[in-house]
């Protein structure tokens, strides 16, 4: 045995307990791998951009004014300094369990008035938001309305509908308003 250990018999405790721990987390790492990898961790949704509708792509016109399509499309994602007449709509999104989404849309202007613009089909706002929802559809609907027996349980009964009729005209209950109030400021 090393003299070290001779002179200081806590070193040889905590070195055998090392040993132990690392041999131990080895052997328990083999076994819960299998477990560990069907866990996913969370993935934060990332949206980036602008987005835009197929309806608001729609409202475009040629010679509209740059105040114009800002108000239709909002501002642009990227405004390039070399390219002042050409304003870039970039929209992504990723979220865990659905395929990144990613449009563009390019508009450019001659001098302060629309010109053309160019890019990916968009979606309406009702068929984005509908890729938005990944809860699972049960396919049931509730039915909304109620029948007349279910109705009849909560019929207000005799003593009740005079509760109802003084709760219906409240200001039978209140005390009259003033003739006059007083003067919000001092008189000078």
């Amino acid at each position: 045995m090393p003299a070290i250990f001779q002179r200081r018999p806590w070193l040889l405790a905590a070195a055998v307990a090392a040993t132990l721990a690392l041999g131990a987390c080895s052997g328990f790492t083999e076994r819960t791998r299998g477990a560990l990898a069907a866990v996913t961790p969370y993935k934060v949704e990332v949206v980036q951009g602008n987005f835009v509708s197929k309806e608001q792509v729609a409202a475009l016109k040629p010679g509209m004014s740059r105040q114009q399509v800002r108000e239709i499309l909002g501002t642009s994602l990227l405004n390039d300094v070399f390219h002042s007449n050409r304003w870039d709509y970039v929209f992504t999104i990723r979220r865990q369990g659905v395929d990144p989404q990613e449009r563009h849309l390019t508009v450019f202007f001659n001098g302060e008035l629309l010109d053309r613009f160019e890019g990916d089909e968009m979606p309406s706002e009702e068929e984005f938001v509908a890729t938005l929802d990944t809860r699972k559809k049960s396919g049931k609907v509730p039915t909304l309305e109620a029948s007349e027996d279910e109705l009849k349980k909560y019929a207000p009964k005799d003593g009740d509908k005079k509760a109802d009729a003084d709760k219906a005209s409240p200001s039978a209950s209140l005390p009259p308003l003033p003739a006059a109030y007083p003067p919000l400021e001092a008189a000078r």
